[in-house]
């Protein structure tokens, strides 16, 4: 064989060795580059949880939002306190009603106080079942409240439950005692709507739950 044939045959295998060498770092830098994306997206979602082992978290922390709860509570607060303050407002305004109606505003005058013919008419239809102070409309006019200041909000019911309750205290303690009969009246339909409330938001519940098991 010449020295020539000898030198290409070489070159050719340098060339093609090469061409290998150069493929196979290729396909390597290619499938590190996929290692590294798989790795970043996985990272991307993760939930950094402390470690068992040493109870530090391994990437970033989470903490709660102080300022939000402390605005949220203080939304609640204010809103219950509106809700025991129209309350009180009402049934005391529904006592000196019925009152007038029945001749027994001396009870908070002394026994000087009279109520003219056309004022007790008024208190009459006032407190009747269809009157504005009746029982039917004036725990209407608390429980829509409640609902308004809840935005619906079931998980809220209770709550406004609890903030009724106070506010009958307050009315009966600017009464200076027990409230008249209708307003008691008016405290158990109200403690029933705040039920059917809390029984309709109970079936809701459940039926969503049962629509997403379905799904």
């Amino acid at each position: 064989m010449s020295v020539n044939g000898v030198t290409g045959a070489s070159e050719a295998y340098s060339s093609a060795y090469a061409s290998k060498t150069k493929s196979a770092e290729t396909n390597t830098e290619v499938k590190q580059g996929s290692v590294k994306e798989a790795a970043a997206a996985e990272n991307a979602g993760a939930v950094y949880e402390p470690s068992k082992k040493t109870g530090k978290t391994s990437a970033k922390t989470y903490k709660p939002n102080v300022e939000l709860v402390a605005k949220m509570k203080a939304d609640a607060d204010a809103r219950t306190a509106q809700l025991q303050s129209i309350v009180e407002k009402m049934l005391t305004k529904q006592g000196q009603t019925y009152g007038k109606a029945n001749d027994i505003w001396s009870m908070l005058s002394s026994g000087k106080f009279t109520v003219d013919a056309a004022t007790k008419a008024q208190a009459q239809a006032d407190i009747a079942d269809d009157g504005y102070w009746g029982v039917s409309q004036t725990s209407q006019r608390i429980l829509d409240f409640a609902s308004a200041l809840t935005g619906g909000d079931p998980d809220q019911i209770e709550k406004m439950r609890s903030a009724f309750l106070k506010g009958y205290k307050k009315a009966e303690k600017t009464w200076g005692g027990n409230l008249p009969g209708i307003c008691k009246q008016t405290y158990d339909a109200v403690l029933k709507g705040f039920d059917k409330m809390a029984e309709d938001s109970k079936v809701q519940t459940e039926g969503s739950s049962d629509s997403d098991t379905d799904k």
